[in-house]
Formats: C-alpha cells, structure tokens, sequence
C-alpha cells in the first residue's frame, strides 16, 4: 500500500510549482510584467534594469524558497547583484533564445541564457518554466540561478557598487550608469598624468644611462621616444585601470579597442620618429667628419631619404593593416580576398604593372645613384638641382626658382647630364668675336687680372686660359676657359668674364670688329681727299671722311 501511495505521489512531487504558488510575498505581478516566454523575460528583466524599476526585477526572479516576508527586500538585493553581473559578464543573442511559451523542445522546463565563470569552473544562467492547472506557463530565473547570485556577484561585482549614492545608479547613458562615466574621466585623468610623469622619469633614466656610452644611436632612441611611450602608457593604463570599474562586455570591448588602436598609432609614430631621427643623425656624423667628401655626402643623402620613405609607406601600411584587422567586418573581408588571391593578385599586378615598376624604379635609383640630392643636371633642356627624390618622381629645382617634376622612369630610361656626378667642379667658356689686329695676348692679361680682382669669389683659381678657336672671313673667335667649385659660381663667372673682356675690347683701337673695303680713287678725287685730310683736325678717324667720286669695290 506504501508502494503504491509513493508511486501515485511521485509525479505531484516532480511536478513543476504552479503558478499561483510562485513569489507569494511578492503579491500579484504587474500588468507589464511579461513572462510568458523565455525572450519576453529576458526582455522585460533587461528593461527593468535598464530603467531602474527595482519594484518590477524580483518579479523576474524565482523566491519562492525565501520566507515571505523577504521576497520582496532579498529579491530587490538579489535584482540589482544578478543586475550588474549580466551587464559585465554576459552578451545575449536573442535570435537564439526561445519565443516559444513552452520553450525549447530539447528541455521543456529550462532555457540556458549562457554560462557565467565562477571559481575554477562555470556556471549556467537558466530560466525556469513554471506552469499552473489551467494557466499559462511562466518563466523566471531558477533556483538554482537566483542562489548562486551573491557568489557571482562576489567574484564579477564589487562592495563598492552597493555603498555608492543610489542617484549614481538611476538610469544608465548608453550601457554605463553615471558612476562608470564619472569613472572613466577620472581614470583618463589619472592616467594621462601618470603616463606623463612615467614617460619623464623612464625618458631621464634612459638619457641618464646613454649619456655614459659613446654611441649615438641610444640618444636617437630616447628622443624618438618622447610622446609616443606616454600615449602607449596612457593606452596600457586606460585598459588596466577600466577593469577596476566593471563595465559592461560592450562597453568593456570598445574601450579595449580603442586602448589597442592608441597603441598601434604610438607604436608607428615611435617608429617613423625613430627612422626620422637615425637618418638625420648618420647624415650630420657623415658629414662633421673632416674632409668628407661631396660626393659621398650627396649619395648618402639620397640612399637615406628614399630608404626612409620606404621604411615609412610600410610603417603606414602595416599600422593600417593592423587596425582594421580589430574589425569583425574587415576581417571577413580580408578572409575573402584571401581566398581569391590568385586571381585579384594577377589581376592587381596587371593593373599596378606601372606602379609596381615605378616603386622598384625609386629604389634602383637610390642603389646605383646616377642622380643624388643636390645634384646640377640638365633634363628637357632645363637647367637646375636636384631638390628631391622621391619613390615616384624627381623634384628639380630650375635655375629660375621653377619645380620640375620628373617620372622616377625618365632617369632610368632616357639620357639626361648630371654636371656633379663625380665632383662639382666644372669649366666654362667664354666666347668673344674680336678683329683681326686684336692684341691676344693683352686679352690674356686681362682675364688673369678679372680672375684675380672682380672674380676672385667665383673662381677656384685652377684653370684660366684664351685661345683663338676660329677664325671667319671678318673675325676671329676668342674662347676664354674658365674653372669654378660649382655650377652655380661658373655661370655668374662666365658673366663676369664676359662683361669685363667686352668693356675691355672696346677700349682697345681694334678690339672689335671692323668692317673693311677697298675703294678705287680718280686722280681728281685723290687730290679732294687729300686736301680734306691735310684740314681735317687732328685725331679725327679716316673712315670719316667722304671722298665724292670714289667707288667701293
């Protein structure tokens, strides 16, 4: 008969609790209360928590193995700790929670909403069908969910959370109440400050201990160093010090996202200050040595501006990679174009051909170096220096002040004159047309004296000389060789000499051309010309003088 009583009593025993039994101390639930489906009470706890509602979140909580008469205070506690540990802990997909009012097949009388850590294992956040004879069924945070609240809340949540002034907790901005705000400017604070003076002491320490080495290239480091360790430590201290105010999975991630991102851009930023500073300071060692040569210094200005630009177009595109890698999306974009890459590599390589070859152009001409910084060439017929190398083009500066911009290609394809590519020394003529009585050699003395007075700046006093080049059915040609350091000083000498020599020959009787005849004389006009010529003044020039009669031959 004992039997047979229990087998009769055990279904009433493993029967869920009906619905008038649960949260007795509570009372009748709200009309807004909705707990018909496991998404409708996630949904409605959420927006209880959401909007503060204390009176409405125990409703959502099973209590009924509570004392009446503490349902209602221990389930606003156990409301507002189960509150705050699903924001900081848990993330929830409400596609995969059930809108079914019987729940999931698979388990009729609970819903998982997700596993929480707590101690060395984890444990299950459920919702509990309650149903009732004739009524609908209900749902609610289990039992064994609801007791486990305060060990949750002792590892997830703080003693501080429920010491604050409640105002701090009245309605969130976002997903963070106005305590985390007032947090976070606090911690931003505190955090730009100690990264300064961190950033001062670690950048004294470590010029202290380089100023004991010979090396310069710890110096570089230091000073490279100065504003992007304090942004990567205001980064470092930002993610650390946001744990200790428990913010919610979301807001917990972008944080941690921007942090990452600030210490990407400070890491590129040390790098390209870094490279910046290195290069500056090889090209002040090279060039303080005593007796550097022109040459070496122009070469290796070069190599250093175009290594260091490609040294920073890939610390650009690694940065950029790096940061759009913290994308879900971009990432999945990235996966795509992975699995295509043998098609879009052929099909970018086809396209960026001329791009490719340009890149690769810039660096050959940094290696073999047929034009450097500084250089006095001549391309399109366009005199002037080379001002700067870039990985695409060519900037020369022209004689009058214009900017010529030449394909990196031109250079490596097509003939041009480089005046300095050995030394800048170079030579300049100067021609003249002078007359047949011409004193050369009072010429001659006439430079050396314009080189050695008026020119002595411009000239490197290594070759003068004039030479007589041809010689024309009036004139003969002068060629005077001169030798200057640069290009520059050449061109203002051969001004120079050019003005000087010509001042000089029009002081001389026959100095410049003459344009010269013969005429055939009667008897009668001889005697003419030889009375106006013994009555012309003294002085006055034979060509002067008109002799009526006379043919020119």
């Amino acid at each position: 008969m004992t039997r047979r009583y229990l087998v009769f009593l055990l279904p009433l025993l493993l029967a869920p609790t009906t619905g008038l039994a649960l949260n007795e101390g509570l009372g009748e639930p709200p009309p807004e209360v909705d707990r018909h489906t496991p998404a409708a009470t996630l949904a409605g706890f959420l927006e209880a928590a959401h909007t503060r509602d204390t009176g409405l979140l125990p409703h959502y909580l099973w209590l009924s193995h509570l004392p009446k008469e503490q349902q209602r205070t221990e389930g606003e506690r156990l409301a507002r700790r189960l509150m705050f540990v699903v924001d900081r802990t848990l993330w929830f997909d409400f596609s995969r929670i059930s809108q079914d009012a019987q729940g999931d097949p698979a388990d009729a009388l609970y819903d998982s909403l997700g596993q929480i850590p707590l101690g060395r294992g984890v444990r299950d956040i459920r919702l509990r069908k309650v149903t009732g004879p004739g009524g609908p069924p209900v749902w609610v945070f289990s039992e064994d969910t609801v007791r486990a609240i305060d060990a949750l809340f002792a590892e997830h949540g703080s003693p501080v959370l429920e010491v604050l002034p409640p105002f701090l907790f009245a309605r969130p901005f976002w997903v963070l109440e106005l305590w985390q705000w007032l947090g976070l400017v606090l911690l931003a604070g505190a955090a730009a400050l100690a990264s300064r003076l961190l950033e001062k002491g670690a950048l004294r320490l470590g010029a202290s201990a380089a100023s004991l080495t010979k090396s310069g290239w710890d110096n570089q480091l230091f000073s490279a160093g100065e504003g992007p360790v304090r942004f990567g430590l205001l980064a470092m201290l930002g993610a650390l010090g946001s744990r200790a105010l428990l913010l919610p999975p979301p807001a917990q991630r972008g944080l941690d996202l921007g942090a990452r991102s600030l210490a990407l851009v400070s890491a590129a930023w040390f790098v390209l200050r870094f490279v910046k500073l290195s290069a500056r300071f090889i090209e002040q060692k090279v060039v303080g040595e005593p007796g550097a040569d022109e040459g070496r210094v122009r070469g290796l200005r070069t190599q250093l501006a175009v290594m260091r630009r490609i040294v920073e177009a890939a610390t650009y595109l690694i940065a950029a990679s790096l940061l759009l890698l913290q994308f879900e999306a971009v990432r999945n974009v990235g996966v795509s174009l992975l699995a295509s890459a043998g098609l879009a590599g052929l099909v970018l390589g086809l396209a960026a051909q001329k791009s490719i070859s340009t890149l690769l152009g810039g660096i050959q001409l940094s290696i073999t170096q047929p034009v450097r910084i500084g250089d006095t060439v001549i391309v399109e017929n366009e005199w002037g220096w080379i001002e700067e190398i870039t990985l695409t083009y060519v900037v020369v500066k022209v004689w009058d002040l214009r900017r010529l911009v030449v394909p990196m290609s031109h250079f490596l394809d097509k003939p041009f004159q480089n005046w300095s590519k050995v030394s800048p020394e170079i030579l300049g003529t100067v021609e003249l047309y002078a007359d047949y009585k011409t004193d050369v050699n009072a010429v001659r003395s006439e430079l050396v004296r314009i080189l050695h007075h008026e020119g002595r700046q411009l000239w490197d006093g290594k070759v003068q000389g004039v030479q007589v080049t041809a010689c024309g059915e009036r004139t003969m040609t002068l060629r005077a060789l001169v030798s200057a350091a640069d290009a520059g000083k050449q061109w203002d000498l051969r001004c120079l000499v050019r003005e000087k020599l010509v001042a000089f020959l029009q002081q001389q009787p026959r100095g410049l051309p003459v344009l010269r005849a013969e005429a055939s004389l009667p008897p009668e006009a001889a005697v003419a010309l030889g009375s106006q010529l013994l009555a012309a003044p003294a002085g006055t020039p034979g060509e002067n003088v008109l002799v009526p009669g006379a043919r020119v031959r």
